[in-house]
């Protein structure tokens, strides 16, 4: 799967999420889980969006 660029629909959905520069782990899964795209892709995004994820529960997020 390509990367999603920042401006797109994951992008603000991850924005929509987070608190403060940061997005929950929890929250973050579900929304993979939801969208059907790897964990991995929504980090790596969230990364590029400058936003922390806090409370990694499985490691998914680097």
């Amino acid at each position: 799967m390509e990367d999603a660029p920042a401006g797109s629909t994951m992008a603000r959905e991850i924005q929509a999420l987070a608190r403060e520069g940061k997005i929950a782990c929890a929250a973050l899964l579900q929304l993979a889980a939801r969208l059907g795209v790897p964990p991995l892709v929504l980090g790596q995004l969230a990364d590029e969006l400058g936003l922390k994820i806090s409370g990694c529960q499985l490691g998914c997020f680097r």
